[in-house]
């Protein structure tokens, strides 16, 4: 049983997420810049204090445990408030510096990573950036349980304690095969999708759901959709090339998928169906001016790739 009047330190806190994001003592003693007996100090101390054990260990291999994984979040939520704290205490809300752990949705992150890290090394250059890419809604989680910092995803975010930047909107573009009836239009409605074998992302991809959004859109009978699903919109693209069926990509996409193919592309009248992406932190984040900071840098960024892409 766990000690009621047990106060856990920060140490003590940050080896147990240390230990659980590397799943091994020797890189999470080096992570945090301390021997690995003083890691295993630390761990162990919580375990008592707690009344529980948190991590499996073995010469091969980290487990987590059940307590372990129910009480991970909590402690990467205070890991992350506190340095939040010190970062706010030392004068650098208006900065943006030190590092920064930012997620993207896989269907931004290929096409606008490049432009706004080479932005970021222009005008940042000290800042040091981990990215995680992962679908919305694990990256809401991460974001609002500490393990991520910002994240660059379609708004609206639809969560409390969350505040969003809007960085730029996307239009959507109708990929086909070459020859294909809609090859070359430019004034597409949501009832030229009644009855085409639409593929689509996976369960769980933001795309997905805004696609299905845009097929409700139709007067008649909505879009047929393919039974062909796929992780990477690589996949989706390659599907349509081999005969499988159209797709829609945010308008981004459209040059770096469709580069090597002899796939076509329709697109929307006015006004064009898209989505917009948007930059969301954490309200009590207190590197809220840092985080602005950040949102311009991925608006030029953008501009920037933009520019790239119509050259």
């Amino acid at each position: 049983m766990s000690d009621q009047s047990y106060q856990p330190t920060l140490a003590q806190l940050r080896a147990f997420v240390a230990v659980a994001r590397t799943r091994h003592f020797s890189a999470a003693a080096a992570r945090l810049g301390i021997s690995q007996p003083t890691l295993s100090q630390a761990l162990s101390a919580l375990e008592s204090g707690l009344g529980v054990q948190l991590v499996e260990r073995s010469t091969r291999k980290v487990l987590i445990t059940e307590a372990g994984t129910a009480l991970l979040d909590q402690a990467a939520a205070i890991v992350a408030s506190a340095e939040d704290l010190v970062l706010s205490a030392s004068g650098l809300t208006g900065e943006l510096r030190g590092s920064l752990r930012l997620g993207l949705i896989p269907t931004v992150a290929p096409y606008r990573l490049p432009a706004l890290l080479a932005e970021l090394r222009a005008r940042v250059p000290e800042l040091a950036v981990t990215v995680v890419e992962d679908q919305t809604a694990r990256l809401v989680d991460a974001l609002r349980a500490g393990r991520i910092d910002a994240a660059v995803i379609a708004l609206p975010a639809l969560r409390s304690g969350l505040v969003e930047a809007p960085l730029y909107d996307e239009d959507f573009v109708l990929v086909v095969p070459a020859g294909h009836p809609l090859a070359g239009r430019a004034d597409l409605t949501p009832d030229d999708l009644t009855d085409l074998p639409l593929l689509l992302l996976d369960e769980g991809h933001c795309l997905r759901d805004q696609a299905l959004d845009l097929c409700r859109r139709a007067t008649e009978a909505p879009a047929a959709l393919g039974d062909t699903r796929a992780a990477s919109l690589s996949t989706i693209v390659q599907c349509v090339a081999g005969g499988l069926g159209v797709t829609l990509l945010p308008e981004p996409a459209v040059a770096v998928e469709l580069r090597g193919t002899d796939l076509a592309t329709a697109r929307f009248a006015a006004p064009v169906p898209g989505r917009s992406i948007g930059l969301v932190h954490r309200a009590s984040s207190a590197r809220s001016d840092g985080f602005a900071r950040l949102a311009e840098i991925a608006r030029a960024a953008a501009a920037i790739g933009n520019t790239m892409a119509t050259a």
